[in-house]
């Protein structure tokens, strides 16, 4: 879906769906983001690595039997933002304990976790898009950076 916002002078595109807190759940997040990341022409990794992590620690660690979680994808202007809500506030990640969350860190530009109403909690992840060049004939839409910045 493609909004223009005349605030921003940009396209804002967005893409939510809620799935179910399971194996087939995580799975179907990475692949449904996969498509729109190409509908979108935007490069598939490591965005693509990024939600399959989030997806699966929501479907893991986040899963309250009989919720879904989440997975939103936005862009605006040259930040590409991957959030995953799921129903487990209670239980608050960190970089260090799995290898998961580690990947997110090296990954993404930034990452994070926001408290919702309860009882959610959003893990984000944003990843800057490299911006188009002023006169390009590929017509190509950017690339991710290869690796953190820092």
């Amino acid at each position: 879906m493609k909004q223009n916002s005349p605030e921003l002078g940009t396209p804002v595109r967005n893409f939510s769906l809620q799935l179910s807190a399971t194996p087939r759940g995580a799975r179907l997040a990475r692949l449904l983001a996969a498509e729109q990341l190409r509908s979108w022409g935007l490069p598939l990794d490591p965005a693509r690595q990024v939600v399959a992590e989030l997806s699966t620690n929501a479907a893991t660690h986040g899963r309250t039997p009989g919720r879904d979680f989440r997975l939103l994808l936005y862009v605006v202007a040259d930040t590409l933002r991957i959030e995953v809500t799921d129903t487990r506030a209670d239980r608050m990640p960190t970089a260090r304990p799995g290898l998961g969350l580690l990947l997110v860190d090296a990954l993404a530009d930034r990452w994070g976790v926001t408290r919702g109403l309860p009882p959610r909690k959003t893990v984000w992840a944003e990843l800057d898009l490299a911006p188009e060049p002023e006169s390009s004939c590929s017509g190509g839409t950017g690339a991710f950076p290869q690796g953190p910045q820092g």
